[in-house]
């Protein structure tokens, strides 16, 4: 059988970008369904592993006595869901080009991406993710200080009933806002193409951010829904992403398709 990972790259030429509408979502979205439908387990396989890990991380949180770190966690998810969406975009690139996809291609395609872009911006990924978890550290020790938050509930009580709590949401939100948004410009594009195309993935994130500036409404829209998507599928202990993220991400994909000749 032909290697997946190689059967269907489209040659090195510059991207070229359209303007998006919302039918364009709506459709995506739909798609993006349909493509779950026709591969659940490889979706739910996939979405299994994310899931499993939300619970390490919050169990071990919970472990280690640092419970107020798990709704930072939680917002700060969907900045590197473009990433874990990966195998999704595979999915539906093979099915696309007409192909039945299996989990062990599917997997072997994620793994060979290390040796690709894709595994550059793995790295910016990650890198603001850790800059928005250490800025939400840092908030906490300028405005909480020595204030007690041993607890979840004591930390919930802490910022939504006194002034120094009003302000750490207030402040933290805006950053975290501006974070998602420099984050999402750069990647939203980037990390499909650089699946589809063999390009480099500086071009991959400025041709991310002409699709941004080519219907910002659109896709600041289309960003909204993937967060509130993911935030909401987090909350019944992660397992909404069962099903959240498959369809978020072969979504995506088609998105993507619309967005970049």
């Amino acid at each position: 059988m032909a290697d997946m990972d190689t059967y269907a790259k489209r040659p090195a030429r510059p991207p070229e970008v359209r303007a998006l509408t919302v039918a364009d979502i709506r459709q995506s979205l739909a798609e993006g369904a349909a493509d779950f439908a026709r591969s659940p387990r490889i979706g739910l396989a996939i979405a299994l592993v994310f899931v499993v890990i939300g619970l390490a991380i919050t169990t071990s949180l919970l472990v280690l006595h640092a419970p107020w770190l798990i709704y930072p966690f939680a917002i700060g998810f969907p900045l590197v869901g473009p990433f874990a969406a990966v195998g999704f975009y595979e999915v539906s690139r093979q099915m696309e080009a007409g192909h039945k996809p299996t989990l062990g291609q599917v997997l072997n395609v994620i793994w060979a991406q290390r040796r690709r872009e894709v595994s550059w911006m793995a790295f910016v990924m990650l890198f603001v993710f850790w800059v928005w978890m250490y800025q939400i550290r840092l908030l906490m020790a300028l405005i909480l200080g020595r204030m007690s938050y041993a607890t979840l509930d004591r930390f919930a009580d802490l910022v939504l009933t006194t002034n120094q709590g009003w302000i750490f949401l207030g402040i933290g939100h805006i950053e975290g806002a501006a974070l998602a948004l420099v984050l999402y410009s750069i990647t939203v594009i980037s990390i499909p193409i650089l699946l589809d195309r063999e390009i480099d993935f500086v071009t991959a994130m400025l041709t991310s951010i002409r699709a941004v500036l080519a219907s910002p409404l659109v896709m600041l829209g289309w960003g909204l829904v993937v967060t509130v998507a993911v935030l909401a599928a987090c909350l019944p202990f992660f397992l909404g992403l069962l099903v959240v993220l498959p369809v978020l991400g072969h979504a995506t994909w088609h998105l993507y398709r619309r967005a970049v000749v």
